[in-house]
């Protein structure tokens, strides 16, 4: 495999792939389907790296499916076994993408599939731990609790937590991400990773933030985010208004960008939610279901001019609303 080939994707364009698969693979695809595939492919370097891969790890799956299968089956600490054997490479992409097909969630790391407490796409929950603790799980998200006789400690290994931690124990509290470590201070905050970090949103109290790569803690007030990158910290920034409404189920935009909320409703669904780019930077005011994402994306269209396509089911498109013809 070529260094341009094996270089990884986004889980969001690999997701799109595994969803023209699956489209493609069962025979319903029209000739419009099959156009747009094509479109698809051509649109982006990325696209077909992702697709070129898919391609290369079917031809290998009828070999390592059986292990795949059977790593499945095993606990969590046989899955680490697997993959320590296994190593890096190809055979690790090939369990991955095992852990894909056989449970039928979305392409994520292997670290999310063997994290303590997770929810699925679209699915949230809400946990008591035992010191007192309530962690309230965005969709998507995976987090390990590791609690001993000095610290109390949640390592995010994806996606998005409001912690409200429990005052009832002296040992500290931490967050910790692959970009550094939060300490609670008695305190209500949300943890959110992102693509180019992780994002602490203080909502009572305070959270002492550090990068990885420094060794002085920065104290985060109530009102207060942040960017915590390995390396350091972006500007602090007042909080988003309504930033915690995910726990109640509802998305609020203030005067948002519409491509910034089709990205945020797209964290609530399976497959490929696009924007056009003609369309993208139009603001909207509006709070919207994050538990029926159909429904948040048709109370777009009585106030802007746009309208949906869809595809496929895995397919959905918001795009400028075609011009009605005079007679």
């Amino acid at each position: 495999m070529s260094q341009v080939s094996s270089k990884p994707v986004s889980a969001r364009v690999l997701d799109a792939a595994i969803a023209w698969q699956l489209s493609l693979d069962s025979g319903d695809g029209n000739a419009v389907a099959r156009e747009e595939f094509t479109k698809w492919l051509a649109s982006d370097e990325e696209h077909a790296r992702a697709w070129r891969q898919l391609g290369m790890l079917d031809q290998r799956f009828s070999v390592a499916s059986g292990p795949a299968r059977t790593a499945l089956l095993q606990s969590r600490e046989g899955i680490r076994r697997r993959m320590r054997k296994l190593g890096s490479g190809l055979a690790s992409m090939v369990l991955v993408v095992g852990l894909v097909l056989f449970a039928g969630q979305r392409y994520v790391p292997i670290n999310y599939w063997l994290a303590d407490q997770r929810t699925a796409t679209g699915e949230q929950r809400t946990l008591k731990l035992a010191d007192g603790t309530v962690i309230n799980l965005n969709t998507h998200s995976a987090i390990d609790v590791r609690f001993d006789e000095k610290r109390r400690l949640i390592v995010l290994q994806e996606g998005e937590i409001l912690v409200e931690t429990g005052h009832n124990d002296a040992r500290p509290f931490f967050v910790e991400t692959r970009e550094g470590s939060l300490r609670a201070l008695g305190t209500r905050f949300i943890v959110k990773r992102e693509d180019d970090g992780t994002r602490l949103s203080v909502l009572q109290s305070a959270v002492a933030a550090q990068p990885q790569a420094l060794h002085q803690e920065q104290i985060f007030k109530e009102g207060q985010q942040v960017l915590m990158r390995s390396d350091g910290l972006g500007p602090m920034l007042a909080v988003t208004p309504g930033s915690d409404a995910w726990t109640r189920g509802m998305l609020v935009v203030d005067n948002g960008r519409l491509g910034d909320v089709i990205e945020e409703l797209g964290r609530y669904r399976k497959g490929h939610l696009g924007v056009d780019k003609q369309v993208a930077d139009l603001r909207i005011t509006g709070s919207f279901p994050l538990h029926d994402t159909d429904l948040a994306l048709n109370a777009l269209l009585p106030t802007l001019p746009v309208q949906i396509e869809q595809r496929t089911p895995w397919w959905v498109s918001v795009v400028a609303k075609a011009p009605t013809l005079s007679k």
